[in-house]
């Protein structure tokens, strides 16, 4: 006990911080122009990116920081397994509990504010970003040898971290950590070169947009059928093809992409900047203060380094596996956020002289969601100790994402549903919740723990 919760302190110093106080870090290249403000254009600007959001918008990539290897070690580094517990417990640690109750903090004070707006505007506050930046939970998952805060494989602490997030909004969660899904992508599966190159940005203080994309614009979309393609060529590789609900694609500099080579699935590190690298608006029913958008690649050269873990098919396999599993997390954080917004409600709320849940019908749906929520929150946390243990997790995210996907689209319209009229309206986030939470039976990639 004394090895699994007296190495924490490392990691846990990183996040024992007040959050109201966290300073701002990151604010895209609109918010922090100054010359707007002398000009007096900040107004107008904000506006017009604004409108360009929701009308749709096509453009380059965004304009990418420059990004160079610093000295490389000589091989990759990673972090190894937490070891086998030998008894089914899936309690978190003190490490652990201290990491969920500081994001706990933040979802409640600064997400659920923002959600509401951030929908709206089909866009995250920068911000918001920033803050979630000096948070630091993208250095769990980075080993400290890498200048991140890690000793071990961190899956578990990452369901956790994403379960908290979602609890105050599963949009602004989705923004907050798909950078974290490129670094987690590059300290599992990336080379020497790759590490030294990519990750020291994602472990400063200007931590970049990035994504994790695989989804394509197709219905019964399969990741491992995939119509984006990948060809060698001149020592390199070429891509063509479309992903489709990239989170922060406007802005982002780095992207993970999934393309099919020599008949298999492979992940590429694609630069933003990169000649052939297209933006276009994406904005869906959910997740939509995530800013989604499309990535279009048309001819684009890559070099022979581009290739992530080696073009193997268990590499791309466990990719998508880490990827469900953190759709469930954030379908368990939703779902509890609709339980404890209905439960008060119900309670509060009088019909034809007591209250609704004195009503059998209501109480018995209430009570279908905490168990339905239970059974979610068990079948992703053993995937995730599992995984965290080096041991095979395959059938565990499988049931778990069944499980998640049918009740957490489920627990949204129950939510709905018990609030009457004030569910379908945006004066209740119930709605918004609702909508989001059908995301997670389609979405793929973005997220990864």
């Amino acid at each position: 006990m004394a090895d699994r919760n007296g190495h924490g302190g490392r990691r846990a110093r990183w996040l024992r911080r007040d959050v109201m106080g966290i300073g701002l870090a990151l604010v895209n290249r609109v918010g922090g122009a100054s010359v707007l403000d002398r000009l007096g254009l900040r107004k107008p600007a904000e506006r017009v990116a604004f409108e360009a959001t929701r009308a749709g918008f096509r453009t380059l990539g965004a304009a990418t920081r420059s990004f160079r290897a610093v000295r490389q070690r000589g091989e990759p580094a990673r972090l190894p397994s937490a070891g086998e517990r030998g008894l089914f417990d899936l309690t978190p640690t003190d490490e652990q509990r201290l990491i969920r109750d500081t994001v706990v903090e933040f979802a409640a004070e600064q997400l659920r504010p923002a959600a509401a707006d951030a929908d709206t505007r089909c866009a995250p506050p920068a911000e918001l970003l920033g803050r979630a930046a000096e948070l630091g939970v993208g250095l769990v998952g980075v080993p400290e040898a890498l200048g991140g805060a890690g000793d071990e494989r961190s899956a578990m602490t990452n369901v956790l971290v994403a379960e908290a997030m979602a609890h105050g909004d599963m949009g602004l969660a989705v923004a907050c950590l798909a950078p974290t899904a490129v670094s987690t992508a590059l300290v599992l599966w990336g080379d020497e070169r790759q590490q030294a190159t990519y990750l020291p940005a994602f472990v400063g203080d200007d931590v970049p947009a990035a994504a994790l994309a695989l989804v394509e614009p197709r219905p019964l979309f399969d990741p491992f059928a995939l119509r984006t393609k990948a060809r060698r060529a001149g020592g390199g590789y070429v891509l063509d093809g479309v992903k489709s609900l990239v989170p922060r694609a406007a802005q982002a500099e780095l992207f993970v992409v999934a393309a099919e080579l020599d008949g298999a699935p492979v992940l590429f590190l694609v630069e933003s900047d990169t000649a052939g690298v297209t933006i276009e608006a994406d904005p869906a029913m959910g997740l939509r203060a995530a800013g989604m958008g499309r990535l279009v690649l048309d001819g684009v050269s890559l070099p022979p380094g581009a290739m992530l873990g080696g073009g193997t098919s268990d590499v791309y396999a466990d990719c998508v596996r880490l990827s469900r599993l953190g759709w469930c997390a954030l379908a368990v954080g939703t779902a509890q956020a609709v339980l404890d917004y209905v439960i008060p409600y119900v309670n509060g709320r009088e019909a034809f002289g007591e209250p609704l849940s004195h009503r059998q019908g209501v109480a018995f749906r209430v009570a279908d969601i905490a168990i339905e929520l239970e059974g979610m929150r068990l079948a992703s946390y053993r995937a995730a100790s599992r995984a965290e243990q080096g041991l095979p997790f395959a059938r565990e995210v499988a049931l778990a994402r069944r499980l998640c996907a049918d009740r957490g689209m489920a627990i949204g319209s129950d939510g709905v549903q018990l609030l009457g009229g004030h569910g379908f309206v945006k004066e209740h986030p119930v709605e918004r919740w609702y909508r989001d939470l059908r995301a997670v039976g389609v979405m793929e990639g973005v997220v990864l723990v």
